[in-house]
């Protein structure tokens, strides 16, 4: 799908396409003047949004009137968003993008970020220091969850992914031996169980969500905060290192774990169940599944 203007804000095409398959078209309507509201009562100059941009939100840098470069995040309400700002919000800026202000309008929540400058994606780094990157980040981010329960427990997430496993007709979940896969289903079961040592957890820290900076070399963006076991927190950056998983996966785990100061076995198991989880669609995970099974 190409672009579609609305007035005189572009529009980026994974927005546009997101917004379609979601049905979330009369929100992309309102947007630009949600946006010029925003910006005339903010102060704001918005400049061109971010490419290829977020898949719920529209993302660009902005300069408020006292001259601070910041990053105006709007985007359409959904559950992988819900604790975003209160996570950026206990973070205080410690390995993350400092969160400025919040606002909730209607159906979009409206992000003021500090701007990563000069913002490159860690992607663009070899895998060997992302790995480094990213396990010290990890390690800064844990801490106790606040009291009063305000952010999901990590069961929940890995109870609904069990849920929608189980609905699949037979032929659409995982190619590998039946009995292997319902190992690895169950095994977000005990694995994602409430302990005493459970953490805020990032959830979706991989090298495209961390971001160069000059307040701190590297900054994460984007959480999804959940409350759970620590180990499950490497796992997305782990996924997104495809060639190295095929080829030596259990290798990829141990550094990992070392690096991230984690139980290799443990790591070793909730990247099972994730290979069993996504391999209806990400066929490549099959014989990583099998490499990593319990023994």
């Amino acid at each position: 799908m190409t672009r579609r203007p609305r007035g005189e804000i572009r529009i980026p095409a994974s927005l546009a396409e997101s917004a379609q398959r979601e049905g979330r078209l009369a929100w992309l309507d309102a947007l630009p003047a949600l946006l010029s509201e925003t910006a005339g009562r903010l102060g704001l100059v918005l400049g061109e949004p971010y490419e290829p941009g977020g898949r719920t939100a529209w993302v660009a840098p902005g300069r408020t009137a006292a001259g601070d470069d910041v990053v105006v995040k709007v985007g359409w309400r959904h559950p992988e968003a819900r604790d975003e700002a209160d996570g950026l919000r206990l973070a205080g800026g410690g390995g993350t993008v400092r969160l400025l202000s919040e606002e909730s309008r209607g159906e979009s929540t409206v992000l003021l970020l500090e701007r990563c400058v000069p913002g490159t994606a860690l992607s663009e780094r070899p895998e060997a220091e992302q790995d480094a990157v990213v396990a010290g980040l990890l390690r800064r981010l844990w801490r106790a969850p606040p009291g009063g329960g305000s952010f999901r427990p990590l069961e929940s997430m890995c109870r609904q992914w069990t849920e929608e496993y189980a609905a699949r007709p037979a032929q659409e979940r995982s190619p590998v031996d039946p009995g292997l896969a319902r190992e690895g289903i169950a095994l977000f079961g005990s694995l994602s169980r409430p302990g005493p040592d459970d953490v805020l957890l990032h959830t979706d820290l991989h090298a495209g969500n961390v971001l160069a900076a000059t307040r701190e070399p590297w900054l994460a963006i984007d959480p999804k905060p959940y409350v759970g076991d620590r180990t499950y927190d490497v796992l997305q950056h782990l996924l997104n290192c495809p060639r190295r998983l095929a080829s030596d996966p259990l290798g990829l785990v141990g550094r990992m774990a070392d690096l991230a100061e984690l139980d290799a076995e443990r790591l070793r198991l909730w990247l099972f169940a994730r290979c069993i989880q996504q391999s209806p669609g990400w066929p490549f995970l099959v014989p990583v599944a099998r490499r990593l099974a319990p023994r």
